[in-house]
């Protein structure tokens, strides 16, 4: 995996090359051909409940620890209304509150997030933007006992990967071999698609994975949420499908309301969701978040 660097956006971003997989990782791979509403036999039921981690507004959809590889959804977008008193003083054209729509996963006691954030973004003729205006992908993973370190990484700062609010976007986080996940964004006519080194993630570890809609706050990480009323409106996933490793196959699951933990942090009055019976069968929900409560 190469890295290229690019200065000048106030944080460090590296450019993620798509290294082709090795024989031996490829030759694990079934492509996913079925879906499986019901539970498998042997298949690990979620926790009733999860504790909140502090510092940001987040819905967060869990699965159980089980055969899981990967998770798959297609959302559209949200629309975004910043508080406008809650600028970021070292750079006043941008907010301390962020939204991001992202997938993630725990395998082997490493933790991913991968997605979505709201970025600056670089122009055509190589001018970074003072405020961030459009949503970029991102990779983050811990540190891993093997030694592998933490890292945080953004996608290319070229107009092919921006997306924009009220774009319809297909996001998928999956374990593809030993220690490798790839990761897809489709949709709007870009396409962004890598592979990101992760020791953990194995066809044969058991895992959860996640799909979460945030307001993040800047400098809060591990901090009760700070008052804001920003609002994250009209983030609606049209579906959310697990994918699971069964004997030897990878088989592609819908992430039913029974198959994951709900999370409303720091509270549900933060958030508005709407989902029919049916939209619940198949991962989908429309969901709004307000800093100010509904």
């Amino acid at each position: 995996m190469k890295f290229n660097y690019i200065t000048g956006l106030g944080i460090m971003v590296l450019m993620i090359s798509c290294a082709p997989l090795k024989k031996n990782e490829t030759d694990k791979r079934s492509d996913p051909k079925n879906n499986y509403a019901d539970f498998f036999p042997n298949e690990v039921r979620p926790d009733v409940s999860k504790p909140c981690f502090e510092g940001a507004y987040y819905r967060k959809l869990v699965s159980s620890t089980d055969n899981w590889v990967g998770i798959r959804g297609t959302v559209i977008l949200p629309q975004i209304i910043f508080d406008d008193t809650r600028k970021n003083p070292k750079k006043p054209k941008q907010y301390l509150d962020n939204p991001s729509i992202y997938l993630g996963g725990n395998v082997d006691g490493q933790e991913t997030d991968i997605g979505l954030s709201w970025e600056v973004i670089k122009d055509k003729q190589g001018n970074i933007s003072e405020a961030r205006v459009a949503f970029r992908p991102f990779l983050r993973r811990t540190s891993h006992k093997s030694g592998q370190e933490s890292i945080f990484l953004n996608g290319p700062a070229t107009e092919e990967y921006y997306w924009y609010p009220g774009e319809e976007v297909f996001l998928s986080l999956e374990t593809i071999g030993k220690g490798l996940v790839k990761f897809i964004v489709e949709g709007a006519g870009k396409k962004y698609e890598t592979t990101f080194e992760c020791a953990g993630y194995t066809l044969e570890n058991k895992g959860e994975f996640k799909r979460v809609n945030a307001i993040d706050q800047m400098g809060n990480e591990g901090k009760p949420v700070q008052p804001t009323k920003t609002k994250v409106n009209g983030g609606k996933w049209l579906h959310t499908d697990l994918l699971r490793m069964e004997n030897g196959k990878v088989l592609i699951v819908p992430f039913q309301s029974e198959r994951y933990t709900e999370m409303n942090c720091p509270n549900v009055s933060f958030f508005s969701v709407m989902a029919s019976d049916a939209e619940k069968r198949k991962g989908a929900e429309e969901i709004n978040i307000s800093g100010t409560g509904h």
